[in-house]
């Protein structure tokens, strides 16, 4: 089980350890080239992206537990399950497509809406709106790959998801280089070339499936797309999930807004501490990932209870270990962490009174994301939105009621409770989950 767990994971971190690089590249390529207001035009250009696609992560997360379920049947009935993989990744990449329009459709009022909230100079505003109509051609593509990702993932071949996320990646840096740097675009190339990669992945998602996939292709028609009793499930999940990224964006958003309240110092902190809380993400998420493949596999598959006990147990004690891993960490190189980050010397003495919460937060947020992945896995969907609406009233019911005795302190205390709501929520679910599907 380890070895399937392993084989499963490490392809993903591999893959998510390339994406903060693209983030620093487009800075540190902007940074060189142009000036504050194009620095700043491209963290809230990117700001915005983040907001508008983050509402569309079901379209991986939906696609991967019911594919795994489909791939499980293979066991019980192959040419079912060939039949059944092909019409959801069909549907979708239907779903997908239907979401680009829409996007299409609401931009200027989204972007309009979205930056009369942010507080930023006029100089920085215009360039966020123009980076972000260049960019927005970009959302077929971008779309398209967190479906075929679902997809892959659950149809356990992670390494076909990592191939396609390394050429976003690697092809966005190249590309956005070689346009801001090289052509009269300027700091706008940056947004040309995210458009280029994420069509480039794309196509390099496109040749895997016409190579690897062919026979899965063969078993896709047009009635299965279209029945409704297949494609009800599917929509069904995906609202569920869509509600819970609604709940994510009211903690990560609230996070940091309120973090600004308290001064430029505070925002700063709350950055940099979120992005060391995020550090951890990408290495668990590889066995989040091998959780939704696994335990939707195994439910798919009809085994027996105790196999699925065993894998929860084992994907559990992966979590635990990185979670005391980046525990340690930070525990012994806390500050030098925070250095890594910032030379600012206010900064980093400030941020001593919250280096307890730096420790602390490893280790629940693993469990918090080991218990999204297995439930994916499940398709348990309205489990995973109640946790997260749950979650959600816990930050900030527990803020409201401890600000004013303890200031700042108040918001991190609040979303130490988010995390714990779900972890305590997700662990009470996952028995009668477990017992409502037949082994």
């Amino acid at each position: 089980m380890n070895k399937q767990v392993l084989k499963l994971a490490i392809p993903s971190i591999l893959a998510n350890i390339t994406i903060p690089l693209v983030g620093l590249v487009d800075t540190a390529i902007v940074g060189h080239i142009s000036d504050v207001s194009a620095i700043g035009g491209i963290a809230v250009g990117t700001m915005l992206f983040d907001l508008l696609y983050w509402n569309f992560g079901f379209l991986r997360v939906g696609t991967s537990g019911l594919t795994a379920q489909a791939f499980g049947h293979r066991a019980l009935d192959h040419e079912t399950s060939e039949r059944e993989c092909g019409t959801l990744l069909a549907q979708s990449l239907t779903i997908a497509g239907l979401a680009t329009l829409l996007i299409w459709a609401i931009q200027w009022l989204f972007v309009t809406a979205a930056l009369a909230c942010v507080p930023c100079s006029q100089e920085v505003a215009a360039f966020a709106r123009k980076y972000f109509f260049i960019r927005i051609w970009a959302a077929p593509a971008t779309l398209g790959l967190m479906a075929l990702k679902g997809w892959f993932i659950g149809m356990q071949d992670t390494v076909s998801a990592m191939v396609s996320d390394i050429v976003v990646n690697v092809v966005n840096m190249a590309a956005s280089y070689g346009l801001a740097v090289y052509t009269p675009l300027g700091a706008f190339g940056v947004a040309y070339g995210t458009i280029i990669a994420q069509f480039t992945g794309l196509l390099v998602a496109g040749i895997i499936l016409a190579v690897k996939y062919r026979q899965t292709l063969s078993y896709i028609n047009r009635d299965d797309i279209t029945r409704w009793s297949d494609l009800r499930r599917l929509l069904v999940l995906n609202g569920n999930l869509f509600l819970r990224s609604l709940c994510f964006m009211v903690v990560y958003v609230g996070f940091t807004a309120i973090a600004g309240s308290y001064g430029d110092i505070q925002l700063a902190i709350s950055s940099i501490l979120m992005k060391l809380f995020m550090l951890f993400s990408y290495f668990v998420d590889g066995f989040a990932y091998a959780g939704e493949a696994l335990v939707g596999k195994y439910i798919g598959a009809k085994s027996d209870r105790k196999t699925l006990n065993h894998v929860v147990s084992v994907l559990m004690m992966w979590s635990i270990a990185v979670g005391l891993l980046f525990t340690l960490i930070y525990a012994f190189w806390g500050e030098e962490s925070i250095r890594l980050m910032t030379d600012d010397v206010d900064v980093i003495t400030a941020s001593g009174a919250f280096m307890g919460w730096l420790i602390a937060m490893p280790l629940v947020s693993t469990l918090a994301f080991m218990w999204d992945g297995i439930f994916v896995g499940a398709t348990a969907g309205k489990a995973i939105r109640d946790a997260m609406i749950w979650s959600a009233v816990g930050f900030v019911v527990s803020y409201a009621a401890l600000y004013r005795p303890f200031g700042i302190q108040a918001l991190y205390i609040a979303y130490f409770v988010h995390l714990v709501v779900r972890v305590i929520y997700l662990s009470a679910c996952w028995r009668p989950t477990r017992n409502k599907y037949e082994f």
